[in-house]
């Protein structure tokens, strides 16, 4: 299936480049070069958090926060780098570049949209913690615009939400 280059999303990522590096947005979820778009996620958006955290991201870091080793990290990173997704120096740390920032940026701001849902339908942090991590890598833009729009409404509307809550049975 043809990924159309022009298309607009709430990404504003080119879809060009999205779907050769993350298969999925074409239609279909599969591995890349780089593993599994998830993982790749991943690191990204736990190397954007770093950054913005502490000014910088290291292979330390990132392997304590995605609990897996530095050398699972440094393999990844070196990935990420061949990608054009960032830059990395050994023994010196990593930057994201451009676009790695950028696709890192999306992929939070998916995150916290989908955790603002769930949280305004009342659900208990845990269940929304697990649910997001395993959303999160599995939406598509057309089904995350959707939740974007009814989040809103939902933020405009409190009788309706109330409406909604006690009706799936939350606080």
């Amino acid at each position: 299936m043809p990924v159309r280059a022009a298309s607009r999303s709430i990404f504003h990522f080119p879809l060009l480049l999205l779907a050769s590096i993350f298969p999925f947005v074409a239609g279909k979820k599969t591995s890349s070069a780089l593993g599994s778009s998830s993982a790749v996620e991943d690191y990204l958006e736990r190397i954007l958090e770093l950054i913005n955290s502490k000014g910088y991201a290291r292979v330390v870091d990132i392997a304590a926060g995605l609990k897996i080793s530095q050398a699972s990290v440094t393999n990844m990173v070196q990935r990420l780098d061949a990608e054009g997704l960032l830059k990395y120096e050994k023994y010196r740390g990593l930057a994201l570049t451009t676009a790695g920032e950028k696709l890192a940026r999306n992929i939070t701001h998916r995150h916290h949209l989908l955790t603002d849902f769930l949280k305004l339908l009342g659900l208990d942090d845990q269940v929304i913690y697990h649910d997001v991590e395993g959303m999160e890598h599995h939406i598509s833009p057309p089904t995350l615009r959707a939740i974007e729009a009814l989040t809103s409404q939902l933020q405009r509307q409190p009788a309706l939400l109330i409406k909604v809550r006690k009706q799936i049975g939350a606080s």
